[in-house]
């Protein structure tokens, strides 16, 4: 087993008996105290992120990882179904597995799927996603001086969006940070 000098951005290890991805690390040597290594890590089950201190000499279990690309293709009643765009396989996850981007996945969505020992851990999709405005409310005439929000609903869900979004327009919404992050643009 490695020690915690060993690990990097992008490795999964086994923590707390949980699988976590290390988002960051920093080795820290204070002038009275041991040397250490400060990591971030994400919980694979929960998506929380927390910091934690190891020891330089302390061995952590590495988990093997790896990534496939997959695109979003249905939702039904058996769960959302992903499909490897080379072999053509279908892969079927509940809800629970998808609850934290479902308000992100439209139909060929690419996105990618983490397995840690042949068991799909985490889903991710693109960093940015383009939605499509199905309904919003009519902005108020002269009132632009600051910046107004207005409630649109997009395919997938409802959203608070910028006075400029009206119906039958598309807009791109980052999925870490729940807002828009472009101008809208006309469906062509």
């Amino acid at each position: 087993m490695p020690n915690a000098n060993e690990i990097g951005k992008g490795q999964a290890i086994k923590f707390n008996g949980d699988i976590c991805m290390v988002l960051e690390t920093q080795h820290r040597t204070p002038g009275n105290l041991r040397a250490f290594v400060q990591a971030t890590l994400r919980s694979m089950r929960t998506g929380k992120s927390f910091v934690q201190r190891f020891n330089s000499n302390e061995s952590l279990e590495v988990v093997p990882m790896s990534r496939k690309k997959y695109e979003f293709s249905y939702k039904d009643n058996t769960g959302y179904h992903f499909l490897d765009p080379v072999t053509f396989d279908d892969i079927t996850f509940q809800e629970d597995f998808v609850a934290k981007v479902k308000n992100y996945l439209t139909e060929n969505l690419p996105c990618e799927v983490i397995f840690t020992d042949d068991k799909a851990a985490d889903i991710e999709p693109p960093a940015t996603v383009t939605l499509k405005i199905v309904e919003s409310a009519e902005g108020v005439r002269g009132d632009s001086a600051n910046n107004v929000q207005k409630v649109a609903v997009l395919e997938n869900r409802p959203a608070s969006a910028g006075a400029a979004l009206h119906q039958g327009r598309r807009t791109r919404q980052s999925q870490h940070h729940r807002r828009q992050v472009s101008r809208p643009r006309l469906i062509v």
